[in-house]
């Protein structure tokens, strides 16, 4: 049910996208039916064809702005009108994505005589679930019906309770409803060196219940203060109340504001929860919804944006923490959820959503997401109320998921993920020789943020002065990461196993996941020079990130999805890891790469891109069905910056450690209102200087200007050997 290759949406494409919707366009504007084309809400397909003709041709394509992630405008001309060699008719599109969709069409006539003309929408529905788009398997609801109504067509599936209506806006301008072909038709003459505006709007019906778009007719843009929607106002308010970057480094400007804007874009708002914080979206396309490792490493990687995105995801996945066991979704008590969807196939009519729980990692992500919240300022209080489903997320891991010392993944039924780390495409996980591991598997990323989870609870159970608890937590850390390093080392390669397979055999591929235990803080000390030597050798490093496997194993395709591609998030992590043990040459040279990509990529890094090397190919090539915008490729410039500042706070120890090492052609920067400790500081770096300059810092800070010392660096404030 939960598992499916993306297929790729073909050909140049537009994405819109708004909390929990999404748009996929041609750059003309149209969607054609037969592809992954259309209007999504709650993982259903609301519209599969949106073609505008200009009597009766389609209009040619010339330019798209897309302003927002949620806005685009797209620029086009007719036909030349009869007689004239050249169009004199342009048609502007202009597109807002949010719970629907509402598309203003300007016509406008730059010629020195009235445009007679007929603009039409044909439009369908297959009200169909997201995954039957997303893997190529459309099933056709057989009771599709449209249905014409006064100024509007209706399309709707009485079987999957779903359906859009669609609304041809104003009463000033006449317009003819053909239900068979859907076709909304515009009769009309354009005036001479003047416009004439066309609004149209689809409304969603979930349920049966029909709903307007975020952005309608009565509230067309943010800016419209008499009648401004919610939706519009909090994608403005993000965009006001983030912070600021200022810097001489246009590039990393530009790049940093899209992350801030695509990240706005992708929140999840309960409407029934108005005053709770926003989760976040794993991305778009594809992933439109709250996903358990995605959302908790998204919020981490972005909390110098927003630490509110990390409370919001936090207590969204405590009320959806597992209760019962159930094999079929792989709910057991104690257990972060992997993936919430809304679509046809995954709700029973009325329900609200369905919950699938195959996921190793997000039970202890949730609790180092808390304890790093914790670092960065959330009161005892709001810990306080969080602490119980930590602690049934550590329960889940010892009574269901741990063997032998390790948390171990097996899918529970043949409908689940085969693979369950964040590499979980059937054929991530293998041996140098190629061979695919077989399940139980245990992973050595996995074990690492259990690690990290454990030195956390240590770190909570001191501060309460729990002293039992804080040595049964210490205890335990130090018992895994002894454990980890005598079994997962292979000691004649110089790197950590990717896991465990069923037999307890070493997987011995080499891939990125051992950058991840250096961000863990799972890495003896001794090991950790070795383990940074091959993440940056030639056969890992392509110049632009850090290859998923290594180009000398058997599985090497750069043009996959986990065998040799580079995963921005997953490069960010290895940076972070190489900085916290005192590689900074290393961190900045994939920092650097990192957003060299993303210049290249127009400021957004996608998903992942293939891994082929940079001195092959000076540009880093897209990967086929790579989502864009994708929430932790989003957050990765923000974590990169922190990494190079070397931003590593305590509150509750009263510190913050920073110690910039800026790369050589960085510039200068100032970052104001950047959250911290429940107020807003203001951070100012020149290049060339370890020494910030901090305004802001509550009383209670005191800002120590050099790296966090190695034991209690980056993730954890509790004391532990190393």
């Amino acid at each position: 049910m939960f598992e499916g290759q993306p297929r790729a949406l073909g050909g140049a494409s537009t994405t819109l996208v708004a909390g929990g919707s999404f748009c996929v366009s041609t750059r003309s504007g149209d969607i054609i039916p037969g592809g992954a084309h259309g209007i999504f809400y709650a993982d259903t397909r609301l519209l599969s064809r949106w073609e505008l003709r200009i009597d009766d041709a389609p209009v040619e394509e010339l330019q798209v702005l897309a302003a927002e992630p949620y806005h685009a405008t797209f620029i086009g001309r007719a036909t030349p009108r009869p007689g004239q060699g050249e169009s004199t008719l342009l048609v502007i599109r202009d597109r807002y994505v949010g719970g629907g969709l509402c598309e203003d069409i300007v016509l406008r006539n730059m010629s020195d005589e009235p445009a007679g003309c007929v603009a039409s929408l044909l439009l369908s529905s297959d009200v169909c679930d997201l995954f039957e788009v997303k893997t190529n398997r459309v099933h056709y609801a057989a009771d599709v019906e449209t249905t014409a109504e006064k100024r509007a067509l209706r399309v709707f599936s009485a079987s999957r309770g779903r359906g859009v209506r669609v609304v041809a806006g104003g009463e000033d301008t006449p317009v003819i409803v053909v239900s068979s072909p859907g076709q909304l038709i515009f009769r009309v003459v354009v005036p001479a060196r003047e416009d004439l505006r066309l609004v149209v709007q689809v409304n969603p019906i979930i349920e049966g219940v029909e709903t307007e778009p975020w952005f309608s007719a009565e509230c067309p843009a943010e800016h419209d203060e008499a009648g401004y929607c919610s939706a519009a106002r909090l994608l403005s308010e993000w965009e006001v109340q983030s912070p600021v970057l200022r810097t001489s480094n246009a590039v990393l400007a530009d790049i940093i504001d899209r992350s801030r804007a695509d990240l706005g874009s992708l929140r999840l708002f309960e409407p029934d929860r108005p005053e709770e914080p926003p989760s976040i979206a794993a991305g778009a396309p594809w992933f439109m919804t709250l996903f358990g490792r995605d959302s908790l490493l998204t919020s981490w990687l972005a909390l110098a944006l927003d630490p509110n995105l990390a409370l919001g995801t936090l207590w969204r996945l405590a009320r959806l923490q597992g209760v019962k066991v159930d094999p079929l979704t792989e709910e057991e008590p104690g257990k972060i959820m992997h993936e919430l969807r809304y679509g046809v196939r995954t709700t029973a009519s009325g329900s609200a959503a369905t919950a699938y729980y195959g996921s190793v990692d997000a039970s202890p992500l949730f609790v180092v997401l808390l304890g790093e919240l914790r670092r960065w300022g959330l009161n005892r209080k709001a810990v306080e109320a969080l602490m119980p489903y930590a602690d049934a997320a550590l329960d889940w891991i010892e009574r269901y998921g741990m063997r032998d010392g390790f948390l171990w993944y097996r899918r529970k039924t043949d409908q689940g993920l085969l693979n369950q780390g964040w590499k979980d495409s059937f054929d991530g996980i293998n041996f140098a020789d190629g061979a695919l591991a077989r399940p139980p598997i245990a992973l050595a990323e996995v074990q690492g943020y259990v690690y990290a989870a454990y030195v956390d609870r240590q770190s909570f159970a001191q501060e309460a002065g729990d002293t039992e608890t804080e040595r049964r937590y210490a205890a335990k850390a130090a018992a895994l990461r002894e454990a980890f390093n005598e079994r997962f080392w292979l000691p004649d390669q110089g790197y950590y196993a990717m896991g465990l397979d069923r037999d307890g055999r070493l997987i011995d591929g080499l891939g990125s996941n051992m950058g991840h235990c250096l961000w863990s803080g799972i890495v003896d000390q001794d090991k950790a020079g070795s383990v940074a030597e091959h993440l940056m050798s030639p056969r890992m490093f392509t110049g632009f990130g850090v290859r998923t496997l290594a180009s000398d194993m058997g599985a090497y395709n750069p043009v996959s999805y986990h065998n040799g591609s580079v995963w921005p998030h997953d490069s960010a992590l290895a940076a972070a890891g190489l900085m916290r043990y005192g590689f900074v040459e290393e961190a900045q040279r994939v920092a650097t790469g990192l957003l060299d990509a993303a210049r290249a990529f127009g400021g957004r890094l996608p998903e992942l891109f293939c891994g082929f090397d940079r001195a092959e190919f000076p540009v880093p090539v897209l990967y086929p069905t790579s989502c864009s915008p994708q929430a932790w490729a989003s957050a990765t410039p923000i974590q990169l910056l922190r990494t190079l500042l070397r931003m590593d706070p305590s509150v509750p120890s009263g510190k913050l450690w920073m110690s910039p090492v800026l790369p050589q052609g960085f510039g200068w920067l100032q970052i104001s209102s950047c959250p911290f400790g429940g107020d807003w500081i203001t951070v100012e770096v020149e290049e060339g200087s370890e020494t910030p300059i901090v305004t802001g810092l509550p009383e209670t800070i005191s800002l120590v200007p050099e790296p966090r010392p190695l034991t209690t660096t980056s993730l954890h404030s509790a004391r532990r050997g190393g």
